[in-house]
């Protein structure tokens, strides 16, 4: 049967090969012996996967990538599993495992898989299609070649390979320094806590008490996300403000229900209203590569930047300046 999805998932975990074939030098190296091992094996054998092994474990997706499609596997190191634990505030890697359903683990070890046996000499710049599924479609990964070999995932963050082509007798593995984020997995806060872009946002969302809205899942928001720097450039203003000033400037860059970019041409140049119940103006007098441009209360423009950031309880579109309320 040909290797999909469907068959990724359902794949018992027990039909993984119970027996480890001795390890022979190091993870990355390509003798008789090493070839003859499959991906669970190989990550098996390897000490810096164990966190990820113990997630395609619980996944229950260790017999599908033991099995005889050929894949290739983009594998986050312990190191990288732990920063984005860290990120997302908890102590390391295991325990972001333990924290994750089996489903959302599911999701995001799909989101590092590629059909085929790809080595590094024979990727081609542009997207990859995952096996992990959103809205009836693969997402897909951005490759890039001009530094070697990297991708962008869906939260814009980009993971390197530090350690290609490690062959396997069912394709191949290529390590990778981040743990790639897919999209409509996570919540809003959960996926801004793993861009650091967005640290200083994340901050005041904490101060102003809003993560649990912000992270509702039976929320459908967009939220406009300013970048470190926006808020850099009003330190001293952010500085100054009370804690309910400071809900009011955050809930202004939110509306109560998603606005995927798609969407917002209907709404160009007519006031929007914000969960801060005040209106913002989204135009189309954008300079590229900027997309659109926000109106707030004080008419100045902030750039819209990147969009469809897709998380599991709305959308973020990233901005370049942060928005002023009515105070």
């Amino acid at each position: 049967m040909p290797f999909n999805r469907r068959t990724l998932l359902l794949t018992s975990a027990a039909a993984a090969a119970t027996g480890l074939l001795a390890a022979c030098g190091g993870g990355d190296d390509e003798s008789p012996a090493a070839a003859q091992q499959n991906i669970v094996e190989i990550a098996q054998a390897n000490a810096q996967f164990s966190t990820l092994v113990a997630a395609v474990v619980k996944a229950d997706l260790a017999g599908a990538l033991s099995g005889t499609d050929l894949l290739t596997v983009f594998a986050p190191t312990n190191a990288a599993f732990d920063a984005a634990a860290t990120a997302l505030g908890l102590t390391d890697g295991p325990a972001l495992v333990a924290a994750l359903p089996a489903s959302a683990l599911a999701s995001v070890l799909t989101y590092h898989v590629v059909v085929g046996r790809n080595l590094s000499s024979g990727l081609v710049a542009g997207s990859l299609p995952t096996l992990y599924e959103f809205e009836g479609a693969s997402a897909p990964l951005t490759l890039a070649l001009s530094s070697g070999v990297q991708l962008t995932d869906a939260l814009l963050t980009t993971a390197t390979v530090t350690t290609p082509d490690i062959e396997a007798s069912n394709g191949v593995v290529h390590v990778i320094n981040k743990v790639l984020v897919p999209p409509g997995v996570l919540n809003i806060v959960q996926m801004a806590q793993l861009n650091p872009a967005f640290s200083s946002l994340v901050g005041a969302v904490v101060s102003a008490g809003l993560v649990s809205t912000l992270s509702a899942p039976s929320s459908s928001l967009t939220v406009f996300a300013p970048v470190n720097a926006a808020f850099a450039a009003i330190a001293s203003t952010v500085a100054g403000l009370s804690t309910a000033q400071l809900s009011t400037v955050l809930t202004y860059h939110v509306l109560p229900s998603q606005v995927l970019s798609s969407a917002l041409g209907p709404v160009f140049g007519t006031p929007v209203p914000t969960a801060a119940t005040q209106t913002i103006t989204i135009n189309n007098n954008a300079t590229a590569p900027a997309i659109a441009t926000i109106t707030d209360t004080t008419m100045t423009a902030a750039n819209i930047v990147a969009v469809d950031v897709r998380a599991s309880n709305g959308v973020i579109h990233v901005i370049d300046k942060v928005l002023i309320p009515s105070l």
